[in-house]
């Protein structure tokens, strides 16, 4: 199970670790390399990004962001985010639970429909949380990709 904690990161299964807000790459990679194979890949302002697969899901963390608008309250050292994928999902809405619960406040947000899940935690659960696709979008499917990040933004698409 991986667990969502707004502010502080995300907790790995089988006790990995957490991927704690603000930690380098080294260590975060370090973390998720106990359950999965590692993968460098790249994230547009940030300075380092990597992926990894685990039973159906991708994982994808990314740190050291720099906001080229020179926001400077939106530069974050460290790990910046952790983004949750059901693997092969595509652009489709998937239409069966997740192998691996991945929770939020006690709800399992690839386990339920988005319309439950929804329900559940409220179109907004938290400032740094980004629940994909939209409801209106998935009425009947379940949720394809969930984001956490260290402090709230302006989310993109």
């Amino acid at each position: 199970m991986f667990e969502l904690l707004p502010g502080t990161g995300v907790v790995l299964p089988h006790n990995a670790g957490v991927l704690r807000f603000g930690m380098s790459e080294r260590a975060a990679q370090w973390a998720v390399a106990t359950l999965a194979d590692v993968r460098e890949t790249w994230v547009c302002q940030a300075g380092w990004a990597f992926t990894a697969c685990y039973e159906g899901l991708e994982l994808l963390a990314y740190g050291d962001v720099i906001d080229r608008l020179s926001r400077t309250e939106y530069d974050v050292d460290g790990l910046a985010a952790v983004h949750l994928f059901r693997y092969g999902a595509g652009p489709s809405i998937p239409s069966v639970p997740s192998a691996v619960p991945v929770v939020l406040r006690d709800v399992d947000l690839f386990g339920y429909p988005a319309v439950e899940v929804l329900d559940a935690l409220g179109p907004d659960p938290h400032p740094t949380v980004k629940l994909r696709p939209a409801l209106d979008r998935a009425p009947a499917g379940y949720l394809r990709e969930v984001g956490l990040l260290a402090q709230a933004v302006v989310w993109g698409g």
